[in-house]
């Protein structure tokens, strides 16, 4: 017990605080865009709707590391983008945890905006006429009839969102680097620490990342399962 209190006391922790907050951030900024995005794309023609759903979904089957590419050469120093944002509002995104968060949002992004769409996709559309006769607007008619009824699969989405903002590790790493206590996420300390040797290091954060991930999975399956009861009952 002793020595289990020792080996805490000397764990650093900032790996998981940074992860945490990371995924937190990426998940509220997906969750938000990929609602809107969700909504407009349905709205779109079919044409239309196409290329853009191409181009929202293009990070999930792209390799990390060529979205970290992509995102370094817009927001480095030496580019325009980030030159631009660096003199005229102090901002830096390379190497700094708004690097983390950014390369996070824009590999699990998808996830939430696949999610979503599919949930919108399957409600019922008489749901939307009877409240438009009854005069509701259409912002009205969204928050409290569309966004509720899609209501499992959005939580759904935004689950998994967490889960891949979370374990992010080929962008964040080219984009925010790995700098102990500021960038340094989970995934780069299991990374680092393995290329020292040390195995009981990387152990005990892949412990830590299983049970995170386990108790994502468990909740995962507590909404499925809860919509599933739903559709019995009807």
């Amino acid at each position: 017990m002793d020595s289990l209190t020792a080996l805490l006391q000397s764990v650093d922790f900032s790996p998981l605080i940074i992860s945490l907050k990371t995924g937190i951030a990426a998940t509220i900024i997906s969750f938000f865009l990929g609602i809107f995005a969700a909504r407009k794309v349905l709205r779109a023609g079919r044409h239309v709707r196409a290329v853009i759903d191409g181009i929202l979904t293009m990070p999930m089957v792209l390799p990390p590391t060529v979205a970290g590419f992509f995102l370094l050469l817009t927001f480095s120093l030496r580019r325009p983008v980030g030159s631009a944002l660096y003199e005229h509002f102090g901002i830096r995104v390379v190497q700094t945890w708004l690097g983390c968060v950014l390369a996070a949002t824009i590999i699990s992004f998808p996830l939430m905006y696949r999610n979503a769409r599919a949930a919108f996709e399957q409600i019922d559309v008489n749901l939307v006429y009877a409240a438009r006769t009854l005069g509701m607007s259409e912002t009205a008619i969204f928050w409290r009839v569309i966004l509720p009824a899609a209501g499992p699969g959005v939580v759904s989405g935004t689950i998994l969102t967490f889960a891949r903002a979370l374990g992010e590790y080929g962008a964040t790493s080219m984009l925010a680097g790995n700098i102990q206590g500021k960038t340094g996420t989970i995934s780069q300390k299991i990374a680092m620490v393995m290329q020292n040797g040390d195995y009981a290091a990387a152990g005990f954060w892949v412990v830590i990342v299983m049970v995170i991930a386990f108790i994502i999975v468990v909740a995962t399956n507590l909404v499925t399962s809860s919509k599933m009861k739903e559709a019995k009952r009807f």
